[in-house]
């Protein structure tokens, strides 16, 4: 089966969505069993290169490319280009990220990853809420709808009047480098501005990850203990919007690093002495499990994507009412003061070992045929 796959989320600095279609692709060439699956990297993109790292006997990238700024306006409105257009001939075309282009002749799976540009429009970047348009024509395009929680499939089902076998749920896996990784060096945590002992937060810079609630909470527990709670570190690509709610932050107190390459992030995370995720909404959390893949003390805002993925094995905190700052900064006392339990640790990396990327490759591979049969079915 020639599957075609969305692979512009790998160009330029990889996003969650970037790391989820790198993961897949690592999935897919771990079936021991591939069934006869080859893929088809296109990207919408007139800009960037893939890693050569990506091809191999079942993978080969096309090299016809069209800006998405320019095909998503025609997607939109019209069933032109066809994708093969860019692809060449697949038998089904796998949308990554949100965007199902029209097809000629193949079956249609778009991955829908949260439905924040309906929710939080205010928390997302302008070109986003284009997919108030984009993904309803997506959903009637495709055959099957893929979603990583069945908390945001059950709202996908809602939204768009789907049936439980229209939408599978596919979680992330984790790469077990997240596990092996070693704590990074003295060395190179001062090349990257980071002290020896820090509290981190991890994803872009953008208002939906509530940073302003990890910084008022930090500013109150730094406040109670400053001998014990150390500073917090901002680990993520700038983004959007108004990400603080007023005042920026005190440098001294809060060290924003920018993008880190997934090499250090690992020994980052690894040294934490715990990783902080007070988002207001997420489609899955996958820094929630990462963090707890590394062992690491998780507090995590309490809503439905993390509740599901992290099986009771982080801290999940509210974030909604008056008395939440206080709420973290207690937290951020606790997990800045205890000495690390050995136990806990081991539960939440076995927690996280069930979540690996060649099992959701093989679902993915799973709807990629149930779409081909409805296809040809139609």
């Amino acid at each position: 089966m020639r599957v075609g796959i969305d692979a512009t989320p790998l160009l330029g600095q990889r996003s969650g969505v970037g790391r989820y279609v790198e993961g897949l692709l690592a999935g897919l060439e771990q079936l021991s069993t591939p069934d006869d699956v080859r893929a088809v990297l296109t990207t919408f993109s007139a800009r960037g290169t893939l890693p050569l790292a990506l091809t191999s006997d079942r993978v080969r990238v096309s090299r016809r490319r069209v800006p998405a700024r320019l095909l998503h306006p025609l997607w939109g409105r019209f069933a032109l280009p066809p994708v093969e257009w860019l692809s060449g001939p697949v038998e089904v075309f796998h949308a990554t990220n949100f965007v199902l282009p029209p097809t000629r002749r193949a079956a249609g799976v778009v991955s829908i990853h949260d439905l924040t540009f309906l929710h939080l429009s205010e928390t997302v970047a302008p070109a986003v809420l284009a997919y108030r348009t984009l993904v309803p024509r997506s959903v009637e395009r495709g055959q099957v709808v893929i979603a990583f929680s069945e908390a945001v499939a059950q709202e996908i089902r809602a939204t768009y009047d789907l049936g439980t076998d229209d939408v599978a749920v596919i979680p992330h896996g984790v790469d077990p480098g997240w596990a092996s990784a070693e704590a990074a060096a003295p060395a190179d945590l001062a090349a990257a501005g980071i002290p020896e002992r820090y509290l981190l937060v991890v994803g872009n810079l953008e208002p939906r990850k509530n940073l302003r609630l990890a910084v008022a909470a930090h500013r109150i527990a730094r406040s109670i203990a400053p001998a014990t709670v150390p500073p917090l570190v901002l680990v993520g690509a700038a983004g959007w919007g108004d990400r603080w709610g007023g005042e920026a932050p005190d440098p001294a107190d809060v060290i924003q690093t920018g993008y880190l390459d997934d090499a250090l992030l690992r020994r980052v995370m690894a040294g934490a002495l715990a990783v902080c995720t007070p988002s207001r909404y997420e489609g899955f959390g996958l820094p929630v499990l990462e963090a707890l893949a590394s062992g690491r003390v998780v507090l995590a805002s309490d809503i439905a994507a993390h509740r599901e993925i992290s099986g009771g094995t982080a801290t999940l905190l509210d974030i909604a009412d008056d008395d939440a700052p206080d709420r973290w900064a207690t937290a951020m006392i606790e997990a800045s003061g205890q000495a690390v339990d050995p136990e806990a640790h081991a539960v939440r990396r076995a927690h996280a070992a069930g979540f690996t990327w060649e099992r959701s490759a093989r679902a993915h591979v799973e709807a990629y045929r149930r779409a081909v049969s409805r296809s040809q079915s139609a």
